[in-house]
């Protein structure tokens, strides 16, 4: 999640259908299938595990740390969309664009972490 924007940008200082971009095409692809969405998966199926064998639903800080990790999940989803757009040749955002969405993951992770270390509520 922290690496794929920032092959967007450099993906978007490459000509479309070059031998740059398509190499950039086979990386995000191949980083979106083979480690973010198994990753993704793997951490919603063992999170779930462990939030009910230890009984966190009733937990406030927790609703918050969910609701976190279900914006990490819809940051996931728009990268995978930009990627498409990226294979199919129609990136309509600037370099400027990919460096901002690129702390998304960041922030979202730091306010994840210090919530289950925390526990504010």
């Amino acid at each position: 999640m922290l690496y794929l924007p920032r092959l967007f940008v450099y993906h978007c200082a490459v000509q479309s259908k070059s031998e740059a971009s398509e190499t950039f095409k086979v990386m995000e692809r191949r980083l979106i299938k083979a480690i973010m969405t198994p990753a993704m998966i793997l951490a919603w199926i063992l999170g779930l595990v462990m939030a009910v064998e230890a009984g966190l639903f009733s937990q406030s800080w927790f609703h918050v740390k969910l609701l976190a990790v279900v914006g990490m999940t819809a940051s996931h989803l728009f990268l995978n969309h930009c990627k498409t757009q990226f294979a199919e040749d129609r990136n309509r955002h600037s370099q400027k664009f990919y460096r901002m969405i690129n702390e998304v993951p960041t922030l979202l992770m730091i306010l994840i972490v210090i919530l289950v270390i925390v526990k504010p509520f």
